[in-house]
């Protein structure tokens, strides 16, 4: 986010969903980086690297206010200000606050049993969130920091916890401040420095239901509540040299050191500590990338980046490109990336004290290699059309397996894959306000282990976007389709392909600072379900009906 790294330090992982740390409306725009980045970002750059970039003061000119309203009782509100002032500082403060009921009774067939409810969930489906983002920029420096907590009810009764208890629930808390010094010299030197501090917490809630039936069938339930509570923090800081050079060349020179003081699993009941694993860790990483101009119309790319992990050692990821424009509007481009996924505190060293799994702080880090060929073509002066073959191969996979020297579930690298496809995608934008986007990708995924398909790896997968304007500069209509063909899920089964639309129509200037909007998700109510994890008995889980949202927002 603004350069910043967000994956957290226990999962390594970062939320999309309501636990994302920005609402929506302070983002300006997202920057997709395709292909491995790891000589430049380090781990979990595998496929890409998204980079979220937030609104500046200027762009909010004052107060604004939004609040929506929509199915599932579900509301949001939100209150911002942004201004730009005389001595050239930016401000931009933003609060959200969010709640959704979700839906109230939910049914599973896997649980459809007097036992359990007849399989229906009731009021478990809640979700609540609040955000807070600040930015101040002043010449060469920008403050900024964000603050996101959000608890959820879970109602698909995952690790065989007890079904239809609403007092399981995980809650996520995640934060961070970042200060940046950016500065260019008349020397054609770009300097970018950068501290911050981060912190993130998850607190899960799992009721269970002890009772050995087993050995008595007619036994009570005996009901106790396992808490899982991960606490992470880490600081650190990077700094990154620019500058071109013998005409024909641009190098990029960077460090960058994350110091992990807390990566701490504990797995509790009301009487017994099954974990405490309390962690620290240090990594850093210096990267290197040219970028060769070598003719007029070829350009040369080369990057490399060495890692040093206190859990495993060292990895160099390296990523070619090049770049040949033998036309105005005609390119192709040439890439081969490595790229890799350093193991989390979690796969290293949780387990459940249940005598069912265990640790492995011997994991290995999952690597990939990519080759890629691009084509890009502009066609006159609205529409751009992109069509690339790609083949990965990824080794050492971390997975979950059994242990055959003491039957205990542990983390790992058994796993190998490869993948190879197309990906098609034409888009336009002309002055009238019409936009469009529309791609498809084929693929053929394979475990190279078992000879299986890839689980939850659709063959197909094509989207469209559409903005039309209904009445110009005024009111227009988004339309959205997407399509995923049949996935193999985790049980070697099949979740069948779908097609969901999404309808949009925005209004703007129906009075000055006035915008609304209401927006049709799963337009026609369509029943379809992704595949479960490992962790749920449902082999597929079936996702929202058609729901709706409407929006306000007002400036001033």
């Amino acid at each position: 986010m603004d350069g910043h790294r967000m994956n957290e330090n226990i999962y390594d992982s970062i939320y999309i969903d309501t636990a994302f740390l920005l609402d929506v409306d302070t983002i300006d725009r997202v920057e997709v980086i395709r292909g491995p980045g790891s000589s430049i970002y380090g781990s979990n750059a595998l496929f890409a690297v998204i980079n979220v970039i937030t609104k500046r003061g200027r762009d909010l000119k004052g107060l604004e206010v939004s609040g929506e309203a929509g199915s599932l009782r579900t509301y949001k509100k939100r209150l911002s200000y942004g201004n730009r002032f005389e001595n050239g500082m930016e401000m931009l403060l933003s609060a959200t606050a969010y709640e959704s009921a979700g839906n109230d009774r939910l049914y599973f067939r896997e649980f459809d049993d007097p036992a359990t409810h007849n399989g229906i969930a009731v009021n478990s489906d809640h979700d609540q969130m609040q955000n807070f983002f600040g930015k101040l920029s002043f010449q060469d420096f920008t403050l900024q920091g964000a603050r996101v907590e959000r608890e959820k009810k879970i109602p698909t009764a995952p690790w065989g916890i007890v079904f239809n208890d609403p007092r399981t629930e995980a809650t996520d808390q995640r934060q961070y401040v970042d200060l940046k010094y950016e500065h260019r010299f008349e020397n054609e030197l770009d300097a970018m420095a950068r501290i911050f501090y981060d912190a993130y917490s998850y607190s899960g809630d799992y009721v269970y239901d002890i009772a050995d039936y087993a050995a008595d069938p007619s036994s009570d339930p005996n009901i106790m509540i396992f808490k899982d509570r991960s606490p992470g923090q880490w600081f650190g800081g990077e700094f990154q040299l620019t500058r071109r050079f013998l005409e024909k060349h641009r190098a990029i020179l960077g460090a960058e050191i994350r110091e992990n003081t807390r990566q701490d699993q504990q797995n509790y009941d009301a009487t017994t500590t099954y974990l405490d694993d309390r962690r620290d860790s240090t990594n850093w990483a210096v990267y290197l990338q040219d970028e060769f101009q070598i003719f007029n119309d070829l350009i040369f790319y080369g990057g490399v980046r060495y890692d040093h992990y206190d859990t495993f050692g060292t990895t160099t990821n390296p990523r070619l490109a090049l770049i040949y424009n033998p036309y105005q509007k005609t390119t192709f481009k040439l890439l081969y990336g490595e790229a890799f996924r350093a193991p989390n505190a979690y796969e290293l060293y949780y387990y459940d004290g249940s005598g069912n799994t265990k640790s492995n702080p011997n994991l290995d880090p999952e690597t990939i290699k990519t080759y890629e060929l691009v084509y890009e073509q502009y066609i006159g002066d609205h529409l751009r059309g992109t069509a690339s073959g790609f083949f990965y191969n990824i080794k050492d996979l971390i997975t979950q397996t059994t242990d055959p020297a003491d039957g205990l579930i542990i983390y790992d690298n058994v796993s190998e894959a490869k993948a190879k496809g197309v990906e098609l995608e034409l888009e336009g934008k002309w002055e009238s306000g019409v936009e469009g986007r529309i791609s498809y990708t084929y693929q053929e995924t394979e475990d190279i282990r078992t000879g299986r398909v890839l689980s939850n790896a659709p063959k197909h997968l094509a989207k469209l976007n559409l903005i039309l304007p209904v009445i110009p500069e005024k009111l227009f209509a988004g339309l959205e389709e997407q399509y995923k063909s049949e996935r193999e899920t985790v049980t070697g089964n099949e979740a069948a392909g779908y097609f969901v639309t999404n309808l949009n129509l925005f209004y703007q200037n129906l009075t000055p600072g006035l915008e609304l909007s209401a927006t049709l998700y799963n337009l026609f109510d369509k029943t379809y379900g992704d595949p479960g994890g490992e962790e749920h008995r449902q082999d597929t889980i079936e996702q929202d009906e058609r729901t709706f949202l409407l929006k306000a927002t007002y400036a001033f």
